[in-house]
């Protein structure tokens, strides 16, 4: 009597393969990246892809490598640099979760009348990109960069956002942070910046490898002017 041949299991359908595999990339990106976010709240990043890609540029022309920084605690950065960079980047900083809606809608609009391109990020948006991500412009990055964004305002504290900002963003050509800023600039430590130093230094935040305080164009002394007006009106930082 011949055997009955026993039902071959059921092949899942190809979608519901790529939605388990999908969901389960997911489930490890956001692990992973919670994580990482979650680690630098209490661990200094080390180096950031723009340090990288700015040593590799200097050495592809020529130039010795250079990456100038010292990292310096929230409480030993001078009020003035505080002040100074929330009032040249980002005067909401205290108050928004991460997003200045009204920043970005003025940017947009602005771009989109094809005037020079604005940003609207703010100094928590800036950090998310510099600490995290790669330089570069495109949807992919933006979505990315929000993504972190909400993840370190969620996870770190205004001050952790402000100190690690400090002490990464590009100051100048291969100067990275307030400390070597403050040491390459005026010859002390960022403790001891004043107003209208710290000011000098925030004026050129857009762009540090074209402007420098060691030479203020009239344009960049104009926006030192502002700046410091600004952090007139912007009174105590207060956490």
């Amino acid at each position: 009597m011949a055997k009955r041949k026993s039902p071959s299991p059921k092949k899942q359908p190809l979608f519901k393969k790529i939605a388990i595999i999908t969901g389960k990339v997911i489930l490890w990106f956001v692990l992973v990246t919670v994580l990482w976010v979650l680690a630098y709240r209490f661990i200094n990043p080390p180096i950031t892809w723009l340090m990288v890609q700015r040593n590799s540029e200097r050495k592809a022309e020529g130039k010795e490598g250079k990456i100038e920084k010292k990292w310096v605690k929230f409480e030993d950065i001078s009020d003035n640099m505080k002040r100074a960079a929330v009032s040249a980047e980002d005067q909401l900083f205290l108050k928004h979760m991460g997003f200045d809606i009204k920043a970005i809608e003025k940017a947009y609009a602005s771009n989109a009348k094809g005037k020079k391109i604005k940003g609207g990020s703010t100094i928590s948006q800036q950090t998310a990109k510099n600490v995290f991500l790669w330089p570069g412009r495109s949807y992919i990055r933006k979505g990315f960069e929000a993504y972190f964004t909400l993840l370190i305002e969620v996870l770190w504290s205004k001050e952790r956002i402000l100190e690690v900002y400090l002490n990464v963003i590009e100051m100048g050509d291969g100067i990275y942070g307030a400390e070597a800023a403050a040491q390459a600039y005026y010859g002390k430590s960022c403790t001891n910046l004043k107003r209208g130093e710290a000011a000098l230094i925030a004026a050129c935040f857009p762009n540090p490898r074209r402007w420098t305080p060691k030479k203020p164009t009239g344009y960049i002394r104009h926006k030192q002017y502002l700046i410091m007006r600004n952090m007139r009106r912007l009174g105590p930082l207060d956490f």
